[in-house]
């Protein structure tokens, strides 16, 4: 009976030592993966506040957006295979020539309603006016995120859209302390009408 216990009683001990080897691999394993999702989520997070930044000095220089949105991790889809391409085309070979003015038509008409969202630069002179006293650059982006919260207006991208409507004198500037405040342009002063010299009717 000893003989076979020791046998047993090495065995188990080994199969101790080799549970708590792959157990010790599997936790580094882990902890390793998570490392490098948290600093793939980082990376990603960075990338989107750019995007966000990019296109509100992109709408505030009055540029229509044009940049594709960011995909999404659980968009992305695995291409399909090349056979229903190959019939995906053949379709599209036997389709009437009749369909691409309809295919133009809808571009046209998504070119028109990506005009019909005004710019940054077209809000903060509307707000400009519609206001009677100065207002400043954050409270000019309050007020215009509390009327458009889906465009994610930003004060540095206010500040910047406003001072270009300075250099372009669409807008005045004044300055109180340590504080700017933005107006709207006064209105041209009217022109006073020539005045037309008669002359004194002479005698004959």
């Amino acid at each position: 009976m000893p003989e076979n216990t020791a046998p047993a009683t090495e065995l188990t001990s080994q199969y101790v030592n080799q549970v708590a080897s792959d157990l010790e691999r599997n936790v580094k394993e882990q902890e390793r993966i998570t490392a490098e999702v948290t600093a793939l989520q980082q990376q990603l997070a960075a990338l989107q506040h750019d995007h966000t930044v990019l296109v509100n000095m992109q709408q505030a220089l009055g540029v229509a957006a044009t940049a594709p949105e960011p995909v999404r991790a659980d968009s992305a889809t695995v291409p399909s295979p090349r056979q229903k391409a190959t019939a995906k085309s053949r379709r599209q070979a036997k389709a009437p020539a009749t369909e691409k003015p309809a295919a133009k038509k809808q571009t046209g008409k998504k070119a028109v309603a990506k005009t019909v969202q005004p710019t940054l630069v077209e809000l903060v002179r509307r707000h400009l006016t519609e206001q009677s006293e100065p207002r400043s650059a954050a409270e000019i982006a309050t007020a215009l995120s509390q009327a458009h919260p889906d465009r994610g207006v930003k004060t540095t991208v206010v500040r910047t859209t406003v001072e270009n409507l300075v250099a372009r004198n669409q807008a005045q500037r004044t300055k109180q302390g340590s504080s700017v405040f933005y107006t709207a342009p006064n209105p041209p002063e009217p022109t006073a009408a020539p005045k037309v010299e008669t002359q004194p009717e002479t005698g004959e």
